[in-house]
């Protein structure tokens, strides 16, 4: 691929929900851009984008994918990004790295909810954006109530580009309405407008001029005195239109019979901002602290994103960069300004989907992978290191969906520690944890697929089978009442035998206080120096509580009395006492069991709020209140964690994907008596 300037570099992101079409456009846009010879498919598993082995098996994408295609004088660097909820994170990267978001909205089915979030994401982003309309071809398809749809929904100034020439089984092409012409085919073809659409096509011409002249005054009057505006001119004006966000193109495609695309290929090339035409980008600077705003430009000091990183055991890492100033370029030292750590830039790859050619440089606008990097991971800012700058974390989402985690083979634990590390390289919304309560190794992710394929990834990439079940909960148990005993530890054999003679005093304290030990012993029943012993074996003792095996807290333990032998008693005999006669105590100081449970925020859409405060109270969940919050209502409530476990799959299924929330453990309560025997049955299968 020739060497092209920042302003003719176009790069776009492919967004939407599910099964919209993306990664079948993008590889018909790679066939007419001549980037490859032949249009793969999602079904056969032969697209440049959907290349990994989970995304063949699944028939969808699962992480976003890079490729680049050159077109009427322009690089379009094309990132194919997820559509489920899962690999939301995905998304919120690949934004990051373009200048330009293109919607795909599935022509029957509509927008989907996943387009609506990703929207959000856009629109706080200030991106110029575009929507394709696709799937013309199929049984019931509607371009014009799509169209509705994204202009009540998305965005009001969405104008159409292109409009279809007939639908379903009778859709053969699209009108340009910039060149007033129609395009037929697969190959294109230019033609006359059908007759029996020439007026509705002026229609919506006319309407596509009187919003895009808009933003320029001069053009405005010269449009009102004459009517009409030339090509050249209005091509010029569309793109200060889009950039500004005034005006949205909408467009007609059938990306699986390569028709209509052409056209999106021609938008995207003439009529999209290059990187030069965006905005300058803020940053910190990393040595003062202070804001300083970094111009798309390559005649300044380097400076670049990175918003991927892939982790592989045969090729290594491979970190994708959006270079936003200066160039980038091969056998070159960088800082990471992020780590404050240098970095020596062996190569630099062009990508296409999974094929790799070297690259002697990249320049301002482009989009590059830099591999073996030894401290950069996805977030991390490059730079040159006269102008150190920092640009902004990217935003993740919370995970929320915890899985235990471990490996089917005993031994295989190292093996699958590593593993689990350089997959949270790779995944940001993916968390590794050790919850000290249970002994196991957590997964929390945005959901349950987001865990499936990862277990998928750590068997073919590193030759562990891990499994995954729902986490325990932890337990805890406590007293209600207040109790004395004596731990009696004798025992005699050939030589010096085991005494020791305990009584302790317990009593309940108030939730959440913990553990408290108090010494009482005067004149020397027990030594002194046995006292540590004591404690020890009360602590010891309390990690396995008498009602279900479970850590006993809140209780204060006084040691009050006992006895000893000169040559008989030892720490390890008074350690037994004590764990005995805490036993004792607890057996008669009406032991009871605890839950953690969770403080819940719940952020819905107003009409599924009663929904989920009513399945919340099935969760045994207590409500707070309710708040408003952009258009949604944010329910609090506290919930027992042992129903919140499937949580992102239940909210999911109950707001269609439109639902969020975040939790933090917040308190133990008792457990009703209901629930605690099914626990305590279950703790001793």
């Amino acid at each position: 691929m020739k060497d092209y300037a920042t302003n003719a570099i176009r790069n776009v992101a492919l967004v939407g929900h599910g099964a919209a079409g993306k990664t079948t456009l993008m590889e018909a846009m790679l066939f007419d851009s001549k980037a490859t010879t032949r249009m793969g498919t999602v079904e056969s598993g032969t697209t440049v984008s959907d290349f990994e082995p989970e995304e063949i098996k699944r028939q969808f994408s699962l992480g976003s994918a890079l490729a680049p295609a050159e077109h009427g004088g322009a690089k379009i660097n094309l990132i194919d990004t997820p559509g489920y909820a899962d690999f939301i994170g995905e998304v919120i990267g690949a934004l990051r790295a373009v200048d330009n978001a293109c919607y795909l909205v599935e022509a029957v089915h509509g927008l989907g909810v996943q387009t609506e979030r990703i929207a959000e994401l856009v629109k706080a982003a200030s991106m110029p954006a575009m929507v394709v309309i696709n799937g013309m071809d199929r049984e019931n398809a509607d371009f014009f109530a799509r169209l509705t749809e994204v202009q009540d929904s998305l965005y009001r100034h969405a104008t159409p580009l292109s409009l279809p020439i007939g639908s379903q089984d009778g859709f053969r092409g699209v009108i340009d309405l910039v060149k007033m012409k129609a395009i037929i085919g697969t190959d294109g073809a230019e033609a006359d407008i059908p007759a029996d659409m020439q007026a509705l096509a002026d229609e919506y011409h006319e309407k596509m001029v009187e919003l895009t002249v808009e933003v320029d005054d001069t053009l405005l009057e010269t449009y009102l005195e004459k009517g009409e505006v030339d090509e050249a001119t209005l091509r010029n004006t569309l793109h200060t239109s889009i950039s500004l966000g005034h005006l949205v193109p909408v467009l007609a495609t059938s990306a699986a019979h390569n028709i209509g695309v052409r056209t999106v290929l021609d938008v995207i090339a003439t009529a999209l901002p290059s990187p030069e035409h965006c905005p300058d980008v803020a940053a910190t600077d990393a040595k003062t602290g202070d804001e300083v705003m970094i111009k798309n430009s390559s005649a300044d000091p380097v400076a670049a994103f990175v918003f991927k990183t892939v982790s592989d055991p045969y090729v290594g890492k491979l970190a994708y960069a959006r270079v936003i100033a200066g160039v980038l370029k091969t056998n070159s030292t960088v800082l990471n300004s992020t780590k404050n750590k240098k970095e020596h830039i062996g190569h630099l790859l062009s990508v296409k989907g999974k094929t790799q050619e070297d690259a002697k440089q990249a320049i301002a606008g482009d989009i590059i992978a830099l591999p073996k990097l030894e401290s950069t991971f996805t977030g991390d800012s490059l730079c040159d290191e006269s102008r150190p700058v920092k640009f902004a974390a990217l935003n993740f989402p919370e995970p929320v969906f915890p899985m235990a985690i471990y490996p089917k083979t005993r031994g295989e634990d190292d093996k699958l520690a590593v593993a689990l590390h350089k997959i949270t390289d790779e995944e940001p919304t993916l968390r590794i944890s050790r919850d000290p309560g249970t002994g196991q190794t957590v997964a929390t992710a945005l959901g349950d697929m987001q865990l499936e394929i990862m277990a998928e990834k750590i068997k073919r990439k590193f030759g562990v089978e891990a499994v995954l079940e729902l986490p325990k909960v932890p337990y805890r148990e406590t007293i209600a009442a207040a109790a004395k005993a004596q731990g009696k530890y004798k025992k005699q054999t050939g030589g010096h035998g085991q005494y020791g003679d305990v009584w302790l005093e317990v009593e309940p304290l108030a939730r959440g206080t913990g553990f408290e030990f108090v010494d009482k012993i005067f004149g020397g029943s027990i030594p002194k120096n046995y006292i540590p012993a004591v404690e020890k074996g009360v602590r010891e003792t309390m990690a396995e509580g008498i009602i279900g095996g479970f850590p006993v807290v809140d209780v204060k333990v006084t040691v009050v009395d006992g006895s000893f032998h000169p040559v008989d008693s030892s720490d390890m005999s008074f350690k037994i006492a004590a764990g005995m006669a805490f036993r004792k105590c607890l057996e008669s100081a009406q032991p009871t069991l605890l839950e953690p449970v969770a403080s819940v925020e719940v952020m819905v859409p107003d009409s599924y709020t009663g929904d989920v405060i009513g399945d919340l109270n099935t969760k045994r969940g207590r409500i707070l209140g309710m708040e408003p919050s952009d258009h949604r209502q944010v329910v609090k409530a506290n919930v027992p964690l042992a129903e919140m476990r499937t949580y992102a799959s239940d909210l999911r299924s109950i707001t269609h994907g439109q639902g969020a929330y975040h939790l933090d453990v917040a308190t133990y309560e008792q457990v009703p008596p209901n629930v605690a025997d099914k626990v305590i049955k279950a703790s001793q299968a």
